[in-house]
This record gives C-alpha cells, sequence and structure tokens, in this order.
C-alpha cells in the first residue's frame, strides 16, 4: 500500500482512544470539499515504507491504542487487505475510513473482523451524490451495498457527512436519514477549508444552518449529532 502521511497521535480520530492516522494515497472520488486534495490528485510524494511504518508502531506500543486507516481511500488499493493484516499484527485497534465504494473488499474485511471500527462517509442524498463526488456518472450501487454490510454487521461503526454550502442543503439530509434509518450513528461534520481542496471558494454552514440540517436527519435517526460546530 502507498502511504504518504502519518499523524502520530490523535484523540479526535478514533472514539474513545488514543490513537495515530496513517493515510493512504489515491482515490476513486473527486469530491470538491475533499481536504486531502494532495493525496487524491497528485502523484504519489514523500512515501512512508512499510518498514518505516512497522518500526514506528512497535515503538508506540503502550502509547497508543489504535491505528486509523485514512486517506484518500484506503480500500482503492489492492493490497488493502494485506496491509489491515499487517496494522493488525501490532495489536492495536484498527479503525478503517472509506467511501464505501469497494463493497467486495469490505465485505472480507468485515467476516474475517480485521477492524474494530468503520467510519463511512456519506457525501450526500442518493440523488446529491454526483454532485457532492465529483463525478457527473457515478454508480452510486457498491456504496449504498456497503452501508447494507456495515449496518448488518457486528462491528463498531458510524457513518458521517460533511456539510458543504452550495454542496447540500436541507432535503439531502432528510433523505440521508430515510436512506439510513436505524443507523447506530451519524454525524454531520462542519466543513473547514484546509488551504488542500480539490475545488476552492466553499464555505460552511453556521451553527444555526448546522443545527436545521441535524434536525431534518433526527426525524429518522434521533441519535444523530454534529461534530465541529
Amino acid at each position: 500500500m502507498i502511504i504518504e502521511g502519518l499523524q502520530k497521535t490523535t484523540l479526535l480520530d478514533y472514539p474513545g482512544y488514543v490513537a495515530c492516522a496513517v493515510f493512504a494515497h489515491g482515490c476513486n472520488l473527486r469530491c470538491p470539499f475533499c481536504h486531502n486534495a494532495g493525496l487524491v490528485i497528485r502523484k504519489p510524494e514523500n512515501i512512508i515504507e512499510k518498514e518505516e511504518l512497522a518500526a514506528f508502531l512497535q515503538k508506540r506500543k503502550g502509547i497508543l491504542d489504535g491505528v486509523c486507516l485514512t486517506g484518500g481511500e484506503p480500500l482503492a488499493q489492492k493490497d488493502a487487505i494485506e496491509f489491515i493484516e499487517f496494522l493488525k499484527s501490532f495489536g492495536y485497534k484498527v479503525k478503517l475510513d472509506t467511501n464505501g465504494f469497494y463493497p467486495e473488499r469490505l465485505e472480507e474485511i468485515i467476516n474475517r473482523g480485521l477492524v474494530d471500527y468503520i467510519a463511512m462517509d456519506i457525501k450526500s442524498s442518493k440523488q446529491g451524490y454526483a454532485k457532492a463526488v465529483g463525478i457527473q456518472d457515478i454508480d452510486i450501487a457498491p456504496m449504498i451495498k456497503s452501508t447494507e454490510l456495515i449496518m448488518a454487521s457486528e462491528i463498531d461503526y458510524e457513518f458521517r457527512t460533511t456539510a458543504v454550502k452550495g454542496i447540500h442543503i436541507v432535503s439531502d439530509f432528510e433523505e440521508i436519514g430515510k436512506w439510513l434509518h436505524g443507523a447506530k450513528r451519524y454525524f454531520i461534520q462542519q466543513f473547514i477549508d484546509s488551504g488542500d481542496l480539490i475545488s476552492q471558494g466553499l464555505e460552511a454552514f453556521t451553527k444555526e444552518e448546522t443545527l436545521k440540517l441535524l434536525a431534518a436527519v433526527r426525524k429518522y435517526i434521533p441519535n444523530a449529532d454534529s461534530r465541529g460546530i
């Protein structure tokens, strides 16, 4: 797997645990609001070799509880499952961030119990997906299958949507609520301009506006919450 970044300590990415974050290169989507554009649209730079990562993980035993595998889209790489096995071999809890477009790999990971937590990005309502992912003719069937696999599994999970003005409207969140009715956890995340976006000029919803989006979801997912507002 091509790894292009390592956050040595994070208290935010893995709920309830001290973790590190490992950033996989590449993604099949082109979300305008992607805050890791460098991982998506540029050739790999500053690759972290597996041996270097192994030494880091070995050294941090007893300090870290878990590893977050994020990106980019980790499952876009053919050796993703092998790499997750590698992370798991150090005895850490493993959290996977995914966009859900690789359900076959995700299903194997779930069936084999290779991860302890899955966070899947829900980019928009089904009707709004093309605009949100920057691909006009996107087939969302694989992503829908992934939501079904996750909700039927015994692995802990969350779904989350980064809310962006001009990309989303209130009805998107009502539709997401209907679609994911019964989900264990769902979060609306505040958009933050990282300075490394695929598109420029995007804007976050205000706190008051975000609470309206949240109210639309809560009609169907009562325990839905927000982050970053």
